[in-house]
């Protein structure tokens, strides 16, 4: 079988494919650094109860699974890859002390009750002192959100690849814009496919009505992050700040490297980031530890992430093509990603078993509308595979 894209949801579906004993060909219209997807520039953030504030409840229950998922599944892997598990702190100067208000309301309206009342935790300032000694008199409340965790996105990306590839995957790079039907012209005979191109695969998923014309099925939301080599600022777990335009997120990475960024823009924009954003970002920085201002500036990274209308994950299953298109990770690929591709990976595993309803597999179940049949449009009625 062939899987196409090698993004965060392409390595980790070859890899889970392989694994179970499949022969996997991976083609990839770029290179095998990755540069060219999200995950590439991604804070790697797995913070499901964060997340509730501005996300529905299937992708808490998404990123709940996911975390624990990827607790195993980096233990498998062959070489070692930042994992950690300590929690996010949330905080807010005392000028925008009402978002915390807003949050918490979010997050309670949002999150299951028992998740909240387990995980989220009120802090006073030496509360917040004794989880990050570097903020100690800067706030004087603050929340935790025990059990989140975060990934160095880049060593996950190296790590996936060079496992499936002992495990006999076959990679196929600078494929350039393929489909499907091109893959017999790379030498590739498959009976089954998985799509994972993201918006690559923007013409396999149509438009849907909406109230003033169509909608897109699939569109880009921008997405901007800044990445520092901070050594004097010692921060031990994700931060996210409140802020009453946008929650700025840092999060530590190895190597006294952090990770800003924000929330998405609407815009398929995928210029340079513009002074302005990068402004915001550092300032932000700035106020949460005044040593960011010491920070040495190594990227200013813009990218897309493939976004449905309703800003969920969703797997199409077309059984007459044979073909298996996953997309729509949203800005939560890190935090979903585990859940939505081993569900993908049984609908493969049904179709290579001649299963007459591969849609209607078990994860559907458990993921209730995430795997339908595909759609299609034929003489104008349509008509389900």
């Amino acid at each position: 079988m062939a899987v196409l894209g090698a993004g965060l949801a392409g390595r980790l579906c070859a890899w889970q494919l392989v694994r179970a004993g499949l022969r996997v060909a991976l083609v990839e219209r770029g290179g095998p650094d990755g540069v060219g997807s999200a995950a590439h520039v991604a804070a790697a953030m797995l913070a499901p109860l964060a997340e509730s504030a501005i996300a529905e409840r299937r992708i808490v229950e998404l990123g709940t699974a996911s975390v624990d998922l990827w607790r195993a599944w980096v233990a498998e892997l062959p070489e070692p890859v930042f994992f950690q598990e300590d929690g996010t702190l949330v905080v807010w100067h005392t000028r925008d002390r009402s978002e915390m208000s807003l949050f918490t309301s979010r997050v309670r309206a949002v999150a299951p009750p028992e998740l909240v009342a387990e995980r989220m935790r009120a802090l006073d300032g030496n509360g917040v002192a004794a989880l990050e000694p570097a903020l100690a008199g800067r706030f004087s409340q603050g929340l935790l959100l025990a059990g989140e965790g975060q990934l160095d996105n880049r060593g996950t990306l190296r790590a996936l690849l060079a496992c499936a590839v002992a495990g006999g995957l076959h990679c196929v790079w600078e494929a350039g814009e393929i489909e499907a039907g091109d893959l017999p012209a790379l030498g590739i005979c498959a009976r089954t496919v998985l799509d994972c191109r993201g918006l690559g695969a923007r013409a396999a998923w149509p438009g849907q009505p909406a109230a003033h014309g169509s909608m897109p099925g699939l569109r880009g939301l921008r997405g901007e992050v800044v990445r520092v080599h901070a050594p004097e600022v010692k921060l031990h777990r994700p931060v996210r700040l409140l802020h009453p335009r946008y929650p700025i997120y840092i999060a530590p990475k190895p190597n006294d490297l952090y990770v800003i960024g924000a929330t998405e823009l609407e815009s398929e924009d995928e210029s340079p980031m513009s002074v302005r954003s990068a402004l915001e970002l550092l300032s932000a920085a700035y106020s949460l530890h005044p040593a960011f201002g010491e920070a040495r500036v190594l990227e200013l990274n813009v990218q897309r992430r493939p976004t449905r209308p309703d800003h969920l994950p969703a797997i199409r299953v077309d059984q007459h093509a044979r073909i298996v298109r996953l997309n729509g990770l949203y800005r939560h690929g890190f935090l979903i990603a585990p859940a939505v591709t081993e569900a993908a990976c049984q609908v493969v595993q049904a179709l290579l078993d001649d299963d007459p309803a591969a849609h209607a597999v078990p994860a559907s179940v458990r993921w209730p509308g995430m795997i339908a049949a595909a759609l299609d449009t034929v003489a104008g009625s349509p008509v389900l595979h």
